[in-house]
């Protein structure tokens, strides 16, 4: 599973696909089922399911306005800080327009969280140019 960069910093994460487990190769499915919750049902769907919100974006972009109580961690920065995810509660992923938040889903629900990625992102809030 990669985690590549998609306008915003980030480069490669994972390991060659050769080094997986089958264990891990099972996951994939996994990858291609990420929940996409529509911009404007955020806030239900966060509270509905006690879901933390993660922004992904860069720091740059963070000052353009955020959901609140997101937690801010940076695709390129979602390796090393993982554990600092709660995985006992749903994850809603978002980014600029989506695309970023899908992968780190992607990434997250590969590594057993539930993960959901908010469709169109901060632009289908009009918080985002």
């Amino acid at each position: 599973m990669s985690i590549g960069s998609s306008g915003g910093g980030g480069g490669s994460v994972g390991r060659p696909a050769g080094s997986q487990t089958p264990s891990r190769l099972s996951k994939l499915g996994a990858v291609t089922a990420i929940a996409q919750v529509p911009a404007a049902d955020w806030e239900s769907w966060v509270d509905r399911n006690d879901a933390t919100i993660l922004d992904v974006r860069e720091p740059n972009e963070w000052g353009q306005g955020t959901l609140p109580g997101a937690m801010l961690i940076s695709q390129g920065e979602i390796v090393d800080r993982i554990e600092e995810i709660p995985k006992d509660r749903p994850v809603l992923c978002v980014c600029r327009s989506g695309g970023r938040s899908t992968n780190v889903a992607a990434f997250l629900a590969f590594n057993d969280y539930e993960a959901a990625n908010m469709a169109g992102g901060m632009k289908a809030l009009g918080m985002q140019d």
